[in-house]
């Protein structure tokens, strides 16, 4: 039986586009190439790279990208998109939890939850984690987001989902945030890209800057910050808040 991020992201990559989180590529990109000094020869792993919108965005800008996803549906509408740029991407179909990768990457980046906290355990969360670690050469980079659990403390996660919720966008209802696992288990509403109905039983973890700390270090990165993650403006001087519903990190070896 398939899990619900495998069956969220099913036919769905027309619509993810077009979902108004995903509307912050080119600044998210600018951020990034500031982060790597601009250096196009270095190389970058984009882990959940969804329809590709990040990797083409870097590919344009002249840099090395390597997309892996674990849907099929996402991946073909990243070469499709890429084939019409006429640019040259390796997308890869592969699982997060089991990277293979050794001292391979300059960057990984892992933006707008790209597998990190959808997992279903903690153990598989931090597997994403380690992977990333493994991926990248010594003094590589990891730039990821993800939700940031300062915010239900003090919010309704519904209330800020359905405020971010535009007309055929998906649909969030049934929250309950549970205060001992920072898990937030809700009903998702969405139609497919072939007007097919679903109603899927979803549970997103979200973290607290100390754990993502404490993660990060046993995996022996050396410099942790996290920020306040900005839609499509992310930014070093933007200090995380509990108004920020997602926050930005950046680790280095």
């Amino acid at each position: 039986m398939k899990k619900w991020y495998e069956e969220l992201f099913e036919n769905y990559a027309d619509k993810y586009d077009n979902e108004s989180f995903t509307q912050g590529t080119i600044g998210e990109c600018d951020f990034i190439e500031k982060e790597i000094n601009f250096n196009k020869a270095l190389t970058i792993l984009d882990i959940g790279c969804g329809t590709g919108r990040h990797a083409i965005e870097l590919s344009k800008r002249g840099y090395s990208v390597t997309g892996i996803d674990l849907s099929e549906s996402q991946l073909k509408q990243a070469k499709l998109k890429a084939s019409r740029e006429n640019m040259n991407i390796v997308f890869q179909k592969q699982d997060a939890r089991n990277l293979h990768f050794s001292n391979e990457f300059d960057l990984a980046i892992m933006l707008c939850e790209g597998g990190f906290s959808l997992m279903e355990t903690d153990e598989m969360n931090f597997q994403i984690l380690q992977n990333a670690a493994n991926a990248l050469k010594p003094n590589g980079k990891l730039i990821f987001t993800t939700l940031n659990g300062l915010f239900p403390l003090f919010h309704s996660v519904k209330e800020f989902m359905d405020s971010k919720t535009e007309e055929d966008a998906a649909t969030y209802n049934n929250h309950s945030f549970d205060l001992m696992t920072f898990r937030d288990h809700n009903i998702t509403h969405i139609v497919d890209d072939f007007g097919n109905k679903k109603q899927l039983a979803c549970n997103e973890r979200y973290y607290v800057p100390s754990e993502i700390t404490w993660l990060l270090k046993s995996l022996n990165f050396k410099t942790i910050d996290i920020f306040g993650a900005k839609l499509g403006s992310f930014s070093r001087s933007e200090k995380l808040t509990t108004e920020d519903f997602e926050m930005l990190v950046i680790a280095e070896k």
